[in-house]
């Protein structure tokens, strides 16, 4: 069975909203302003994905939430893990007010995920992984492999980290390994393009 793709790429235009759209929420969350919605509706906004919000400050990690199940409308996914992002990652202190304007936002718009029995359909930059195995489970998206400068095999040793296993685990038979792709943008690429 071959992994399921997204229906579409995203549009500049769309991606700008989604980007707009996460600002917002975390505006909103921060400072209790209630901004106008987005100016364009587009279809695929109101269809269910997963998705992950990222906050960067000065280039260094400030939070990180998502959803990889498709559970929400993807507007709806965008503004609760925009939130989630900058006030409940665990992993951070939650983002102060008077660092809004230093955060960048990036957005990963997920595609189902896809089993896989063979490492080898694993292609390092242009997908993900989650690695499950009973209740513990781990997930990177597709562009830490590329950030960190990982081959097939690091990723998926730091992917049973995450999970909380032994970094070799993902040569048990009974570990899940899942891949899908992520379409990825930021505010500094998009937002700063004429």
């Amino acid at each position: 069975m071959a992994e399921k793709k997204l229906d579409r790429e995203l549009t500049r235009e769309e991606k700008i909203t989604l980007l707009k759209v996460a600002r917002n929420s975390i505006r909103e969350a921060l400072l209790g302003e209630k901004p106008e919605p987005p100016e364009i509706d587009s279809d695929i906004f109101h269809k269910k994905r997963g998705a992950f919000v990222t906050l960067h400050n000065h280039g260094q990690l400030r939070g990180c939430v998502g959803f990889i199940i498709e559970a929400k409308p993807l507007i709806d996914t965008i503004k609760e893990m925009a939130q989630a992002a900058a006030l409940r990652d665990s992993r951070f202190e939650p983002v102060k007010a008077d660092e809004i304007d230093d955060i960048d936002i990036e957005i990963s718009v997920i595609s189902p995920l896809h089993e896989i029995d063979n490492i080898n359909e694993i292609i390092v930059g242009t997908h993900g992984l989650m690695i499950r195995r009973g209740f513990f489970s781990g997930l990177l998206l597709p562009q830490v492999a590329t950030q960190q400068g990982w081959n097939r095999q690091a990723f998926l040793e730091y992917t049973c980290l995450k999970a909380g296993l032994p970094a070799d685990a993902w040569k048990n038979p009974d570990i899940n390994i899942y891949i899908f792709s992520a379409q990825v943008f930021a505010e500094k690429d998009v937002m700063n393009t004429t």
